[in-house]
């Protein structure tokens, strides 16, 4: 049988770690394969800077006849899997998607590709060195193979700042603000509660306790949201331990949960592993049961961690969630223009926020006078206390709709002119943090980690109110129609260290928080909504709304 390289398949070992021998040849996993879909998405119906209202997105019917994976391509991956000895565990037309279960040596014969044990500082993984190969009669049907690798792909976006004990008040290093009281400086609209919306979160480890959450929303004097978990390979789990993915899970659901109240939130319990955060995804796009309006997703990792064929593969299903009018927010990260990495490339952004159908969200420090902001800037802490994430794309071309937008080349040798991350910000610093709770501890939060969930609490908002989704907004907030709806950000840097190439703050668009934090109002009377920040809100958001002390 001959075999074909799979493009943008190959992996090499996690630059920290050191073999230590093969998985057992009759260990039985489980192996995702994507198919290439029956027609491509229309680049240009997915860029059309075109009000919500005269958008319309396609059905999740529609979408699987029109753009799913071809039944003869699923029939072939099926033959091709009871021919090697494997099983075929499911398949999902509109994700494109057939599981195989079957043993290591099964699958090391299937994709002729040799498979080893690998010890880092968390652990051993299952890896591999070089590309994937499929039989040549699969060649341009499979796009990608997930699976055979089960190293961590991805962390948390988030730093924590201090405790505050069993009252909510500002803590000594600065001073922390509620979900609600960011909501009413970054005028939000008021008047609207997220009432018909979902919000998607993603997590990959980590839980929640309706305990800590009752007590966190009774204490800001809301109901509790309507919060459920989806297992997708994975489960709510909570570690009991608030330093670990605990605080991930809890900030994402307390921050939207906070904005949006009324807002139904499913959260997706995926494997921290490349399979894994892609079927979360996907699970989430194609949910047809909760049906979100909006994806939030906290988790992430520098591109030069990621193979192509990983990249393309999750921006494929950003760019599927906007044909269905799904708004997806990814943090932008936390360690500055490195992006965490002390080797290769000076310069890095965090994928998935580098997908151009993500909307990537960085970071700023935030203080306020009364109730309203006084101060706001690029967040950077520096080596201790993080920086936002923020630069160019080595990956992903620049974008049309941000053609216009002054990308800089890549401080990196290669110059190249690519996707400019982030797009939109908001408060991040943990000096400036977020009051949240976590197994049973009150504690500041920061992070782009905490950005993401800010504008999906924002987003279901303006979705509620305009009466139609936003979707895919990026478009629309680069053109002339969300035009100054934002508050932009010109002072700072995101270089953390002092030793790699920075991004620097200034009018308009930049490297370190894109095109501004949020103007809730502004931005709704943009989209062709009405602004209603100065009129009375329902009860529940008016008891919620503490003013700060």
């Amino acid at each position: 049988m001959r075999f074909v390289p799979l493009k943008g398949s190959a992996r090499a070992p996690l630059p920290d770690s050191m073999p230590v021998g093969r998985p057992h040849p009759s260990r039985v996993i489980e192996v995702t394969v994507l198919l290439k879909p029956r027609a491509p998405l229309d680049e240009t119906d997915q860029t059309a800077a075109r009000l919500p209202r005269e958008r319309k997105p396609m059905s999740r019917e529609d979408f699987a006849r029109v753009h799913g994976a071809a039944p003869p391509h699923i029939q072939r991956v099926k033959r091709f899997a009871r021919a090697h000895g494997l099983t075929v565990v499911g398949y999902d037309v509109a994700a494109r998607t057939v599981d195989l279960r079957g043993t290591v040596g099964a699958f090391s014969r299937a994709f002729n590709v040799q498979l080893g044990l690998y010890k880092d500082r968390r652990g051993i993984y299952r890896g591999r060195v070089g590309e994937i190969h499929v039989p040549a009669d699969l060649d341009g049907v499979v796009q990608g193979v997930f699976g055979l690798d089960n190293r961590r792909v991805a962390a948390p976006r988030l730093r924590r700042g201090s405790d505050l004990g069993g009252v909510w008040h500002p803590h000594s290093a600065g001073i922390s603000y509620t979900p609600i009281q960011l909501a009413e400086l970054y005028d939000f609209p008021a008047g609207v509660d997220g009432a018909g919306q979902c919000i998607a979160i993603i997590e990959l480890g980590g839980g929640y306790t309706m305990k800590d959450l009752n007590t966190y929303f009774q204490a800001l004097k809301l109901p509790t949201p309507n919060v459920s978990a989806v297992s997708v390979g994975a489960s709510n789990s909570p570690t009991g331990n608030s330093n670990g993915p605990d605080g991930e899970v809890m900030l994402d659901i307390e921050v939207a949960g906070a904005v949006a109240p009324g807002a139904r939130i499913a959260v997706y319990f995926g494997r921290n592993t490349d399979r894994g955060f892609l079927r979360a995804i996907n699970r989430a796009v194609h949910d047809s049961v909760n049906n979100p309006s909006v994806i939030s997703i906290s988790w992430g990792g520098p591109e030069a961690s990621w193979t192509p064929q990983s990249m393309t593969a999750y921006s494929q299903a950003f760019q599927t969630a906007a044909a269905l009018g799904i708004t997806v927010c990814c943090a932008a990260g936390d360690s500055g223009s490195s992006d965490g990495v002390s080797s290769g490339l000076a310069a890095n952004v965090d994928f998935p926020a580098s997908s151009p159908y993500a909307l990537a969200c960085g970071g700023t420090r935030l203080e306020a006078s009364g109730n309203s902001i006084s101060k706001e800037v690029v967040w950077n802490e520096g080596a201790s206390g993080g920086a936002t994430g923020g630069g160019v794309s080595d990956f992903f071309a620049l974008p049309s709709w941000q053609s216009a937008a002054g990308v800089p080349p890549s401080v990196n040798p290669s110059q190249f002119v690519g996707r400019g991350v982030p797009d939109v910000s908001g408060n991040a610093d943990p000096v400036t943090g977020y009051q949240v709770r976590v197994d049973g501890v009150n504690a500041v939060f920061g992070g782009t980690s905490a950005v993401a969930p800010l504008w999906a609490g924002l987003i279901a908002l303006l979705n509620q109110q305009l009466g139609t989704p936003v979707g895919f907004l990026n478009p629309l907030l680069y053109g002339p129609i969300a035009a100054g709806s934002l508050r932009d950000i010109t002072s700072g840097n995101n270089d953390m260290t002092g030793t790699v190439g920075a991004y620097k703050a200034g009018p308009g668009w930049d490297a370190c928080t894109g095109l501004g934090s949020p103007n809730g109002s502004g931005l709704l009377s943009a989209l062709g909504g009405t602004a209603t920040s100065s009129g009375a809100p329902p009860e529940r958001l008016r008891r919620g709304r503490r003013r700060r002390k």
